[in-house]
């Protein structure tokens, strides 16, 4: 497909959604079709949970890079005894006749532009967190969902996990008592980056990765490979990672968004390696309970290594700390012992696309575990924390119009300006 054809079909406008969703006769007797937009690690790891998740095929996939287009095929003919129709640009993926859904595994930046176009053929949609790249873009994939009347599962998978259940558990028993702070923290050292420039991939188109992003200059380590660690990408290591424990956090507590967020750190150790934060901390001012954010992309990160991922709940009666594969409980007292709850091993991701699935054999959005609207919550709260570290400024906002209160610099951050011919939703 020639170049300007596909920025047409990329970009088009509001006039067309489609008359009515499809949903299969006999959806209960025959295999849902899917198709899979973005082919990489993550990409793949959804399109294998679909399929374990039964009576689902892989039916096409898009990929800008031919490299991963050609493996992935291959590995889906593997799993599933045919190979999907394949192509470069996500538009002839969704001109595929008798598909049911999509999955979108591409980048943040992407995700705005092909979850609308999905919308508008009426197509069901599990899409990759975070929700948008920025806010503006999120609002409008919320408004085109609701207008299409789609079943969207957005992949917030920590949602699923039995650790995080049991702590919520937990905490509803009484177990620490009244909460009154929350921490939560992500260590890790991402180790020397390449960032020498150099040339794409053969294999790689970067022109339509960059999409309508700007284009940077090619390194592997820093936007292509570990585009959370590169600010026009992935927005940083709480946007992309971090986001997961914010949204749980937002589960367990019954929370909106917060009143107001103020973020302090920067680029203080890996200064030419990365270009988003390797320090961050951040107070979400949440109504409940304050909750802070924490990351140190170098060093050892916690003084026990044990608790460099995951999430302290401060209770007057004691403490819980969750990750993915273990709940601890530290009651208060002198002579109190931790308790250590064995947790089953985590599938969060496989019964998190299987909750989609079961929506869709069912006819049902009412089962999904997460809603356009409340990944936008979660992740407009971190967009809103990048913000607010840039603009070094406390940043109010008002959930009801769906705006920053009295920051203009904060305000004109919102959005950001769409790179060439392509039109920002």
């Amino acid at each position: 497909m020639k170049r300007r054809k596909f920025i047409e079909m990329a970009s088009f406008g509001s006039a067309a959604l489609a008359s009515s969703l499809y949903f299969p006769e006999s959806s209960q007797e025959r295999k849902l079709k899917l198709g899979l937009i973005g082919s990489g690690w993550y990409g793949m790891v959804d399109a294998v949970a679909a399929i374990k998740a039964g009576g689902v095929e892989i039916a096409a996939v898009c990929d800008v890079d031919s490299e991963h287009l050609s493996s992935s095929a291959l590995e889906l003919e593997k799993l599933q005894g045919f190979k999907p129709q394949t192509f470069k640009y996500y538009p002839e993926l969704l001109d595929v006749k008798g598909l049911d859904a999509v999955i979108i595994g591409t980048i943040p930046h992407w995700h705005a532009l092909q979850f609308i176009a999905a919308c508008k053929k009426g197509l069901h949609i599990y899409c990759e967190k975070p929700l948008a790249y920025d806010i503006a873009e999120g609002l409008a994939m919320v408004k085109a969902a609701r207008e299409a009347g789609n079943i969207v599962q957005i992949g917030f998978q920590r949602r699923q996990a039995l650790s995080y259940q049991k702590a919520a558990e937990l905490i509803k028993e009484g177990k620490i008592g009244d909460i009154h702070q929350v921490v939560a923290q992500i260590h890790y050292n991402p180790g020397p980056q390449d960032t020498k420039i150099q040339e794409p991939p053969a294999s790689l188109d970067w022109e339509e990765w960059c999409g309508p992003a700007p284009k940077l200059d090619y390194r592997p380590n820093i936007g292509h490979k570990s585009w959370r660690l590169e600010k026009e990408y992935g927005n940083g290591h709480l946007v992309d990672w971090g986001i997961h424990h914010i949204d749980i956090i937002r589960k367990m507590m019954g929370e909106g968004m917060p009143d107001d967020i103020y973020a302090t750190g920067g680029i203080l150790a890996l200064k030419g390696q990365i270009t988003s934060p390797d320090t961050l901390n951040v107070k979400f001012g949440f109504r409940k309970a304050p909750v802070f954010w924490q990351h140190r992309l170098w060093g050892n990160g916690d003084v026990t290594r044990e608790f460099n991922n995951g999430i302290f709940f401060y209770g007057d009666k004691g403490t819980i700390f969750v990750e993915d594969s273990k709940v601890i409980v530290f009651p208060t007292g002198r002579n109190a012992v931790r308790e250590d709850i064995p947790v089953p091993a985590p599938l969060m991701q496989e019964n998190h696309v299987e909750n989609f699935i079961k929506a869709l054999r069912n006819k049902d959005k009412s089962i999904i575990s997460c809603t356009p609207e409340d990944a936008f919550r979660s992740t407009a709260t971190v967009q809103l924390a990048m913000i607010s570290l840039y603009t070094q400024s406390v940043v109010r906002w008002d959930d009801e119009k769906k705006e920053v209160i009295d920051n203009p610099e904060a305000s004109s951050m919102l959005s950001r300006k769409y790179r060439g011919v392509y039109k920002h939703p």
